[in-house]
């Protein structure tokens, strides 16, 4: 753990999400659950950095990490399959222009990307492994809106090579994180491919009973 002697923040965006992993968390034993607190702060960054920032101000936390299910990037993690951050970027946060998507950091308004954690995302994804889960590390994005057509997708891949998983609330989580001086990490399980929008195609028991098994697996890496 990044500092033993504070807790972990755990934020995700729904019950459903926080209900899993503190599934797999408490199957680790009490002592280590008891060093976890599970937030479910609400869909979407601002709702994230909010619930996130207010948990900080009450508590006394060594670790932000944002966790629940995404859509997972076609040939880079499959459905039923776990990512682990590297970056936590803001993948339409910035301007159009008659040349193409601006992102902050070339506006001048700061930046769009946090990295995570590199010691401990190392650290996660080696555990996921060992206990047979197949994950993979990359950069997450977070959007506002979620990808709902090929061409949005190809656009997002080519913005952030490597990108490995989009969802909605890391980079809230991880700019509080960052206000506060408290490193982060984002641990996500894919319910779905990103691209056009197929609610049949959509796994998300199966990936919430990934994350399930990924907190569980975590939880040592996190806690000690």
């Amino acid at each position: 753990m990044i500092n033993d002697t504070k807790k972990v923040l755990i934020v995700t965006a729904v019950e459903a999400e926080r209900d899993a992993v503190l599934r797999g968390i408490r199957s680790t034993g009490q002592e280590r659950a008891g060093r976890i607190d599970v937030l479910a702060a609400g869909v979407g960054p601002a709702a994230a950095a909010a619930g996130t920032a207010a948990a900080l101000a009450r508590g006394s936390y060594g670790l932000v990490v944002s966790a629940g299910i995404a859509g997972g990037y076609a040939g880079r993690a499959a459905v039923g399959e776990l990512v682990v951050a590297s970056e936590i970027v803001a993948a339409d946060l910035g301007a159009e222009s008659p040349e193409g998507f601006l992102s902050v950091d070339e506006l001048g308004f700061g930046s769009a990307r946090i990295a995570a954690d590199a010691s401990l995302a190392a650290r996660l994804a080696a555990a996921l492994t060992a206990a047979g889960l197949p994950a993979h590390a990359g950069p997450v994005l977070t959007v506002s809106t979620v990808t709902g057509t090929a061409e949005t997708a190809a656009r997002l891949a080519q913005r952030v090579p490597g990108a490995v998983a989009e969802a909605m609330e890391g980079f809230g989580a991880a700019s509080a994180a960052k206000q506060f001086g408290v490193p982060c990490a984002e641990l996500r399980a894919v319910s779905n491919p990103v691209g056009p929008r197929d609610r049949g195609a959509w796994r998300i028991k199966e990936a919430l009973a990934a994350l399930e098994a990924a907190s569980a697996a975590a939880a040592e890496v996190l806690t000690s």
